[in-house]
């Protein structure tokens, strides 16, 4: 991986955007180590808030969506619909996994951000074989296989099974399990002189929960902390309702059909991938990589909820079998069905070469993604509860209903392709012993044709309505509820500039400026989509500077960054504060951040490590305004206001010991300072610890086991957005105090237990 500065320094220079490591989090004592250009380790598994996702690395904009690549092509081409822990999990088929720093993943894909980078095993001529067990005390069971070897001198194969039993921290009563994946891998490859050429095949299949599991109410105390409601245990307590059948609008035909909670959650992908490198007589190296993936079945469930209010006999809401009015807590819940069918093809290739003190590049992307997509959204109300009960609302007109506000909240359609055509090339340039160059530069010819609905939803939108509406100047409108066409043939383009030098022994300083845009994408258009007017190129520049110092017992660095991103498209769901009348809005805007981080690896003395991290943030809002849909309500202007959910201050001590040669203890601190929950900084969440330790032994080389602690202090607390507190305003952020809200929640007190076996 190039440039050759040393991973630390990328990783901590930058606060802010989000990589979605997707290997399983469970998978905690594990470090997704950086390839020889990259670096150090980094244990990046560790998450505190959620069991099913590792932990972001943050460096200042939210993500530009694909961060995992697999032989040098993308894991999934979007996450998006095809969500990526549905189809890649860091396994024993992997023989390499590493990071693409954001200057090199702008070049090389078009996007910064932080990317996975990982390959895939291929054999050796010997036998091969690992196992890896995981569990804990809540009952996961994890296994994971590879066997690898030669069939005759030229010829090798690998063979790989993956198989994830997760019930959570508590059983959801409608499935067995909160993440059931299967994922099987087969190889084979064909040794050359001086190359390989290797043939892959991935089949994956998944069900995993994920926002149907992951939220819980609270007691929001209005000083940023928060407290249990009694009966309701964070973490250990589920919010997701027991089950049954529900009814939903297909979006597609506006037909009233049935289904069940765990039926929208199947996931399936084959993945054949073609992989060829040869070195020729006169030192150039070819290596190209071709993907075909096709994923009938990418299918998930969205969660959201609203505002807790206190259900009174008037308002006419029953429990299942009672005839006596439900008096008590209860939430409008919101739940959104993603039905979606992906294929992509996809090729890179790369010709590579050392001229003197450079090393050149030439690499050509031609990525074609293909998506077939649609969501349907409903609402309804449930107790605030453990396993809540959904509620029948009943009429004065003698009607009735339990599902209700069919696809009014941002149900979503979009069928069609993009493409991306790119070449790039990069330099790394050794000038003297002191002083190194990088030079990366990448053109991109980009096209667009996709099927789209541009209309405002409201409860009963499907394809085939017909909808009269009244525009600004009080005309009225009628439209068809049909698809319309658009497409889009655009350039985008990436620079990277980095330089080196070292002033002394020990100190150095460094520096770099990349710049990467890009227009809209297919999935952007999925809900209402930008207009002609609003359809805008999306620039990101990122700029850094700073020191290093290195001796033999401490490597630090310390970095001063500025990065933005222009015309950010997000559809936003709106509540009305204090009732359950939620909307949803299409945003257009910018986000800056000036950021300072200071971190460092200490080796005082033999088998004792210390990495230690400060980081000082301010990620703000740029032409951010939403005018208000409710009457009362007023427009938010949000310029200025910190990002919500990302905190300011970021602290991380992760220390690590080996008390004999064999056996290392481990211990990992992260404190997140004061998060904003929701967009107007009205409210907030105190800073936190989250913590995790373990012990790993190998026992001989052929047996390895361990045990991890997550959350070892116990902490209980929140994270993340409140629901329906999206407008909410600072005047009246004193009415919210002591008030019964829902949110994310810290993942509870758990102990885990790996074994490794190779033979």
């Amino acid at each position: 991986m190039k440039p050759s500065t040393p991973f630390k320094l990328w990783l901590c220079s930058l606060p802010m955007i989000s990589i979605p490591f997707a290997g399983y989090a469970h998978e905690s004592n594990d470090s997704i180590a950086a390839n020889s250009k990259g670096g150090e380790e980094r244990n990046v598994m560790l998450n505190a808030s959620d069991a099913t996702k590792p932990r972001e690395i943050q460096i200042g904009l939210p993500s530009e969506d694909v961060t995992v690549y697999e032989n040098g092509l993308p894991a999934v081409y979007s996450s998006t619909v095809h969500q990526l822990a549905r189809h890649w999990r860091s396994d024993a088929s992997l023989s390499k996994v590493g990071l693409l720093n954001p200057m090199e993943s702008a070049i090389k894909t078009g996007n910064i951000a932080y990317s996975v980078d990982s390959y895939s095993g291929l054999g050796q001529k010997e036998f091969k074989g690992v196992v890896n067990y995981h569990t804990n005390l809540f009952g996961w069971q994890n296994f994971d296989m590879n066997v690898s070897g030669g069939i005759t001198d030229k010829w090798l194969y690998t063979a790989g099974i993956y198989q994830n039993f997760d019930p959570g921290s508590f059983k959801p009563k409608f499935t067995d399990y909160s993440d059931r994946t299967q994922i099987y891998h087969a190889g084979i490859t064909r040794l050359l002189d001086k190359g390989r050429i290797s043939l892959l095949y991935k089949f994956s299949k998944s069900n995993g929960l994920g926002s149907m599991v992951n939220s819980a109410p609270f007691i929001y105390v209005g000083d940023g902390s928060v407290k249990e409601i009694p009966g309701f245990a964070l973490g250990t307590t589920s919010y997701a309702p027991i089950g049954g059948e529900f009814k939903y609008m297909d979006v597609m035909d506006g037909k009233i059909k049935s289904g069940r909670w765990g039926d929208f959650t199947n996931n399936m992908a084959h993945d054949i991938t073609a992989l060829f490198d040869y070195t020729f007589g006169n030192g150039y190296m070819l290596n190209l990589s071709a993907k075909y993936m096709n994923a009938p079945h990418a299918n998930f469930v969205d969660f959201g909820g609203s505002s807790i209010f206190q259900a009174t006999a008037a308002d006419n809401l029953f429990k299942d079998g009672s005839d006596t009015p439900y008096t008590g807590l209860a939430e409008g819940r919101r739940t959104w069905l993603h039905i979606g069918k992906v294929s992509n093809m996809l090729f890179t290739g790369e010709l590579s070469k050392s001229f003197g003190k450079h090393d050149l590049r030439l690499g050509l992307n031609e990525w074609y993604y293909h998506l077939d997509y649609h969501s349907s959204s409903f609402q309804w109300t449930g107790t605030v509860s453990a396993y809540p009960d959904i509620l029948t609302k009943h009429y004065e007109d003698g009607t009735s209903d339990k599902f209700r506000g069919f696809n009014e909240l941002s149900p979503e359609y979009t069928k069609g392709y993009e493409n991306k055509f790119a070449v790039y090339l990069t330099d790394n340039w050794t000038p003297t012993s002191k002083l190194s160059l990088y030079f990366g530069g990448r053109l991109e010819y980009y096209r667009m044709s996709a099927d789209q609905l541009p209309f405002e939803r409201y409860s009963g939108f499907h394809i085939g309505d017909t909808h009269t509406y009244t525009d600004a100047e009080g005309n009225q409108h009628t439209s068809v509820i049909e698809p319309r066409h658009v497409l889009k043939n655009k350039l985008n383009y990436a620079a990277s500039l980095q330089g080196t030098y070292q002033l002394t022994r020990n100190f150095g300083l460094t520096a770099d400026a990349t710049v990467a845009t890009r227009f809209p994408r297919i999935n952007e258009y999925a809900g209402v989509g930008p207009t002609e007017e609003q359809y805008k190129r999306v620039t990101i520049p990122l700029i850094r500077g700073g020191i290093t110092y290195r001796n033999n017992w401490v490597d630090l660095t310390s970095m001063i960054t500025y990065i933005s991103k222009s015309n950010n498209i997000d559809q936003q769901n709106v509540t009305k504060p204090g009732t359950t009348q939620s909307k949803t809005t299409l945003l257009i805007y910018g986000i800056k951040t000036l950021g300072w981080t200071t971190s460092a690896e200490i080796h005082p003395f033999k088998g004792f490590n210390l990495h230690a991290l400060f980081t000082y943030q301010k990620p703000t809002y740029k032409d951010y305004f939403i005018k208000s849909p409710f009457e009362g309500v007023s427009d938010l202007n949000a310029n200025g206001n910190i990002v919500k959910e990302i905190p300011q201050i970021l602290i991380e001590l992760d220390p690590s010991y080996n008390i004999t040669d064999n056996i290392r203890f481990w211990l990992s601190f992260r404190y997140f300072g004061k998060t904003y929950a929701n967009l107007t900084n009205a409210l907030y969440f105190n800073g936190r610890w989250e913590t995790f330790g373990g012990i790993n032994w190998d026992i001989n080389k052929h047996l390895s086991v361990g045990a991890t602690v997550i959350n070892f202090l116990n902490q209980k607390g929140a994270s993340g957005t409140i629901n329906g507190a999206e407008l909410l305003s600072k005047e009246d952020a004193d009415k919210y105090k002591n008030y019964y809200m829902s949110g994310n929640y810290l993942r509870p007190f758990t102990v885990e237990f790996s074994a490794t076996l190779k033979f």
